[in-house]
C-alpha cells in the first residue's frame, strides 16, 4: 500500500467559514474525510497534517521522509514567500505535488509566483476540493513510473 502525506499550510484549517465563494463550504476536517476514503480505494493510505506554522511544515516533510512514499502539499500563502519549504521539498527524496483549490492563475498577481513549484513533480490548482484527489492520483501515477 502506498503511504502519501496530505500536508495543508496557513489557514486551510478555516475552510468551511473562511472565502467560501473561493474555497467551498466544507471543512478541513470533512475533505480529509473524504480524501482517506478516496486514496483507500486506490491503494493508498493517507496521514495528514495542517499547520500554519512554516517550520512545522518543514518538519513535517523531513519527518515525511521516514514513512511516506509522496506527498500532496497545498502551502498556502507559504507557495509565494517560502525558501525554507522549497529547500525541504528538494532535499526530501519525496515526489511532491502541490496542490491548491483554487485557479492562482486567475486571482492576484503574486499569487501566480510559486516558490516552490520548481521543486515538485507537478502542480494542480483550480479545481476545488477535486484538485486533491488529481493530485493523489497523480502521486500514485508518479510512484508507479
Amino acid at each position: 500500500m502506498r503511504k502519501i502525506g496530505l500536508l495543508n499550510g496557513p489557514n486551510l484549517n478555516m475552510l468551511g467559514t473562511r472565502e467560501p465563494e473561493v474555497y467551498g463550504t466544507r471543512s478541513l476536517d470533512d475533505i480529509v474525510a473524504d480524501l482517506r476514503t478516496y486514496a483507500g480505494e486506490r491503494g493508498a493510505a493517507l496521514r495528514d497534517h495542517q499547520s500554519n506554522v512554516e517550520g512545522h511544515l518543514v518538519d513535517a516533510i523531513q519527518e515525511a521522509m521516514t514513512w511516506a512514499d509522496g506527498i500532496v502539499f497545498n502551502p498556502g500563502g507559504y507557495t509565494h514567500t517560502s525558501v525554507a519549504l522549497r529547500d525541504a521539498i528538494a532535499g526530501c527524496g519525496i515526489p511532491v505535488v502541490e496542490t491548491h483549490m483554487s485557479n492562482v492563475h486567475a486571482r492576484e498577481e503574486f499569487r501566480a509566483n510559486s516558490l516552490l513549484s520548481g521543486v515538485c513533480v507537478g502542480v494542480i490548482c483550480g479545481f476545488g476540493v477535486t484538485s486533491y484527489k488529481l493530485a493523489i492520483d497523480a502521486v500514485i501515477s508518479h510512484l508507479d513510473g
